[in-house]
């Protein structure tokens, strides 16, 4: 009976636009959970013992709401499911992670410890140093980037299909970027992949999220630009934050023609919001500089 009640909620949120992903896994580890009891309807008292087990606040807290949700539905066809509270694990404090800006030295690096990769003489550091390169020079999510078809690349950029927020957009490329991602196609074709999917593994498949960012980090560590496993450090995600950073640091000054970038740059991002591209920006000494001489202007009666 639960069973069945979580897939019907899950395809409802699904049908409104949510991806659901985390929250379907946390749904049906509860549904175990209380199949395991032989509970047939959600109790307040089981709900709070599964979502202790979780190994953070935040965490505990994300599971008591994700099925509390699933309970004020079901509760309003039958009664008999109980709907816990809110509050019983507290407010968790949400931190920003301090993401991290790459310097051009430091991207240099992390693309020629890709081309290291082994085995030598295969598509595997190709691959990596290409995937890397893109997504600095473009800023595409790594899903993204991984979701390319051949299809998808074309003269005059890529396009990017059914995205975060379920949109396609096309994403011009600099020429150097459209020569060395054709350079690589050539290289790919050689090796007779068996997907159409544009960056493969060296079995020709193609490549999955948790391969590349596991890859990613080792690239970081071999480069000197991160510490050893369990420590904190850059992420191939990062290079997207960078992309942002980089651009609005080589916009003018002035308010209006930064309202104008911002503007570009969120839907070159694939944002459904100006203020989603906000959260990719953090402070550089560059742009601090940028800030003060705002100040200054208008502290002297100009505007900035």
């Amino acid at each position: 009976m639960l069973s069945e009640a979580v897939d019907r909620h899950i395809e409802l949120y699904r049908s409104m636009g949510f991806q659901y992903k985390v929250q379907e896994y946390m749904l049906h580890s509860f549904v175990a959970f209380a199949q395991g009891r032989a509970e047939r309807f959600i109790r307040t008292d089981m709900v709070l013992e599964w979502a202790a087990g979780a190994p953070s606040v935040r965490q505990r807290r994300d599971r008591l709401l994700t099925i509390r949700r699933l309970a004020c539905a079901l509760a309003a066809e039958d009664e008999r499911h109980e709907v816990p509270p809110t509050d019983v694990f507290g407010r968790a404090p949400r931190r920003r992670r301090t993401c991290h800006i790459f310097t051009p030295d430091e991207i240099d690096r992390l693309v020629q410890a890709a081309s290291r990769l082994t085995p030598k003489g295969s598509i595997r550091p190709i691959t990596y140093r290409v995937l890397l390169s893109l997504i600095t020079c473009t800023g595409l999510r790594v899903s993204e980037a991984l979701k390319l078809g051949l299809p998808d690349v074309m003269d005059d950029g890529l396009v990017i299909r059914a995205t975060k927020f379920r949109k396609n957009r096309l994403v011009p490329l600099h020429e150097t970027a459209s020569e060395g991602l054709w350079q690589y196609l050539a290289a790919r074709k050689r090796i007779q992949p068996t997907t159409s999917r544009v960056f493969v593994s060296r079995r020709g498949i193609g490549l999955l999220y948790p391969t590349v960012n596991a890859t990613s980090l080792h690239l970081a560590r071999s480069a000197g630009l991160r510490g050893g496993p369990g420590l904190g450090g850059c992420r191939v995600q990062d290079l997207r934050h960078t992309f942002a950073v980089r651009s609005l640091e080589q916009c003018a000054g002035d308010r209006k023609t930064v309202a104008r970038h911002m503007t570009a740059l969120s839907t070159y991002l694939g944002h459904a919001h100006v203020t989603d591209t906000y959260w990719y920006l953090q402070t550089t000494p560059k742009l601090l500089g940028d800030v003060a001489a705002a100040a200054e202007a208008l502290h002297r009666g100009g505007e900035r």
